[in-house]
């Protein structure tokens, strides 16, 4: 079934650049659907689509490379709003008719931007403020029919605009937090140009979600593989708002989560939402399907090959399903390459949603959250009224634990890594509601992202109790990141770590010692294994 886009929505036109993800976003925090598109799609075909508005992102490329992303020029004719930025403005000056040349000097990070003149998308910002620009090429000669709207000392172009057509472009970056004005630039452009409305709210989303939901389900059976995570947890709570008792969900219990985690999932949708819920206890069968196996890889294609193995001979034991559910959500879109989303992003790893049915089962499937950002997930979570602390889960890998324990996993090591990470979460969770206290800020910079313990495959010399122990160490990691890109050591104070180390060798038999990880991401990899 095809999906009903909201009435209002704006296309964002992929490049190639990180940046494109980004303006979505930016656009849907005013308020206001938006979707990425491919940059080379047809006029014709993105006039079907309806949108409202178009913004053009970024990219890497030069825009007289041989292979450099084009725009098909008729999409200035559709008579819609257009906002590019930076490659998206050099793209729009080419192809109306401009020039761009490439500069003597670069200019790099923060820039003095000088408006000059009236400018409907520079309207109540500073004469003069700070912008963020990334180019070495820049427009040299406006289209007929532009006026320059703004400069910097290295660009003579840094913003242009014939607000007769309704075009507009900037070669520094809006969407991005460094340019100080940059949201009124956005909200300019929505509001003040395109007479949009800030409409896409939680509420409104809950409501078209529900009534599509019960239209593509109709009378149908649908199931759902839960596995506590925030993305099936959200699937979960929407589409029983939906269709209630006609779904089931099947939480695959492997005894490698976290402490506490399956309670919390027996509680949450067994007592709070009465779901009905398959709790299937496979500890032992993973238990001796890893045994002796100490290479990741292995353990990741064990482990998700026998998730489906598990819920397919559950699924069989209902009758009459037609649908399967899943939390796909709009980044795993994105980085699998599909070409929906914007065809000139490279793909950068495939993802769980490839289903491998066994011969002789189909589901047909329905993915409610593939048009959402993880922090439109977590909201929406929150709106549905799942627990916080089911909502704001940190990420946590599908292999759970056993892809933090170095080597074999065995039912000792778990025990431990259990144990252990619980006091980590405990107290760090504790300093980050400290912090939050003081700052009123969630993701205050100084917050931690991630935190988790790993137990490597070693053991250390150790005194306790004036005797010698030959026990394992503990490893400590915990991160600030805003996305997982790219992370750095969370700066903990060393109270907090002085308290975490004495909790985890005072209350985990076996661990005699506790290290921190301080390496950033790169080169490592936030995950051990």
């Amino acid at each position: 079934m095809q999906k009903v886009r909201p009435q209002q929505f704006v296309a964002v036109f992929d490049f190639g650049a990180q940046y494109g993800q980004l303006i979505a976003r930016r656009v849907r925090d005013c308020h206001v659907y938006s979707e990425l598109v491919p940059c080379d799609i047809p006029a014709a075909e993105l006039a079907e689509m309806a949108p409202s508005a178009i913004i053009l992102s970024g990219g890497p490329a030069s825009v007289y490379a041989d292979d450099a992303p084009r725009v098909d020029p008729a999409i200035f004719e559709l008579g819609l709003p257009v906002l590019g930025f930076c490659y998206g403005h050099q793209i729009m000056a080419v192809t109306l008719g401009g020039e761009v040349a490439h500069a003597e000097k670069g200019e790099y990070g923060p820039a003095e931007l000088v408006r000059s003149g009236s400018s409907e998308l520079l309207v109540s910002t500073p004469g003069d403020q700070t912008v963020w620009m990334s180019h070495r090429d820049s427009v040299s000669r406006v289209p007929e029919g532009f006026t320059v709207t703004a400069r910097t000392e290295t660009c003579p172009v840094a913003a242009m605009e014939c607000a007769e057509r309704r075009l507009y472009s900037t070669q520094f970056h809006p969407e991005v937090r460094h340019t100080a004005y940059g949201r009124r630039m956005l909200e300019n452009f929505l509001f003040g140009i395109c007479r949009l409305e800030p409409s896409w709210t939680m509420d409104n989303i809950i409501e078209e979600q529900v009534a599509s939901i019960r239209e593509q389900v109709g009378d149908d059976k649908v199931i759902l593989g839960l596995s506590g995570g925030v993305d099936s947890s959200v699937v979960a709570a929407l589409v029983h708002r939906a269709i209630g008792d006609q779904l089931t969900c099947v939480f695959v219990n492997h005894g490698m989560l976290r402490a506490g985690e399956p309670e919390l999932v027996e509680e949450v949708f067994r007592d709070q939402f009465e779901m009905p819920l398959v709790h299937v206890h496979a500890e032992d069968r993973y238990a001796q399907l890893l045994a002796g196996v100490t290479d990741p890889e292995e353990k990741r294609r064990r482990i998700g090959t026998e998730f489906w193995r598990v819920f397919f001979e559950e699924a069989e034991k209902l009758h009459g399903v037609r649908w399967m559910a899943q939390g796909t959500i709009y980044p795993d879109i994105i980085e699998s390459g599909a070409r929906k989303t914007g065809g000139k992003a490279s793909t950068i790893k495939s993802h769980h949603n490839l289903i491998p049915f066994p011969e002789g089962v189909h589901f047909d499937l329905i993915e409610p959250l593939d048009r959402f950002f993880k922090d439109e997930v977590r909201e929406l979570g929150v709106a549905l009224g799942l627990p916080a602390k089911m909502v704001y889960r940190q990420p946590f890998p599908g292999p759970g634990l056993a892809i933090r324990i170095i080597g074999e996993v065995t039912p000792e090591k778990l025990e431990v890594l259990r144990n252990a990470d619980a006091i980590v979460r405990e107290e760090l969770d504790a300093y980050n509601e400290d912090l939050f206290q003081k700052t009123g800020d969630r993701n205050s910079e100084h917050s931690c992202w991630q935190y988790f313990a790993v137990l490597p495959d070693i053991r250390s010399v150790g005194v306790m109790g004036d005797e010698r122990t030959y026990a394992r160490p503990v490893i400590l990691r915990a991160v600030e990141s805003a996305d997982a890109m790219t992370a750095d050591w969370a700066r903990l104070p060393y109270d907090v770590l002085a308290r975490i180390s004495g909790r985890i060798v005072g209350e985990v038999p076996g661990v005699n010692r506790v290290v921190y990880d301080i390496t950033p991401k790169p080169p490592a990899t936030i995950e051990w294994e």
